[in-house]
């Protein structure tokens, strides 16, 4: 099992008793959390170590904390968030969809206001021209929010099968 390279690397080569700077620590640091989300250390561990790994003044100090810790996608880079790593397409079209909702909601308040229960209306081709108004923004607003909940399920569907987790019963399929 490979582990962490780098700072093993340059101790290897003779480099451990050189000093190292602040993005040196911040690697280790890095590879650190990486191994914490991977639940490789514990929060006790993870503390302990990233305390060490910015009082390490060389890289013979910076090496053994992360010689433990095998290569994995998470350990390499940073930890980003879900929300950040994916776009939101179905909140994305609810928003955009409320200036519609907002543009029928004037418009009925025009034909509230418009029309006169004690007789007919001279305003009565404004009272049609809002409602065709109000008819087509909630149309507009339906089908932005219809495109949102498509892009979402072709979003979900190229994901792939949610993975297995320990104690998840799942539904009880089997593939």
């Amino acid at each position: 099992m490979p582990v962490l390279a780098g700072f093993q690397d340059h101790a290897a080569a003779g480099g451990d008793r050189l000093r190292v700077g602040h993005a040196d620590r911040e690697q280790v640091v890095e590879a650190l959390r990486g191994a914490f989300v991977q639940g490789r250390l514990t929060r006790d561990e993870l503390d302990v170590r990233v305390g060490q790994a910015l009082a390490a003044r060389t890289g013979a100090e910076l090496a053994p904390l992360t010689a433990d810790i095998p290569v994995g996608p998470a350990v390499a880079g940073p930890v980003l968030p879900r929300a950040s790593a994916r776009p939101r397409p179905l909140a994305r079209a609810a928003a955009a969809s409320s200036p519609c909702l907002a543009i029928a909601s004037a418009a009925l308040w025009v034909v509230g206001h418009l029309d006169h229960p004690l007789g007919p209306s001279p305003y009565r081709s404004w009272i049609d021209l809002s409602l065709l108004v109000a008819i087509a923004a909630v149309v507009a607003a339906l089908l932005i929010v219809g495109y949102g909940v498509g892009a979402s399920i072709e979003q979900r569907r190229s994901r792939g099968p949610r993975p297995a987790l320990p104690g998840d019963p799942g539904l009880g399929f089997t593939s």
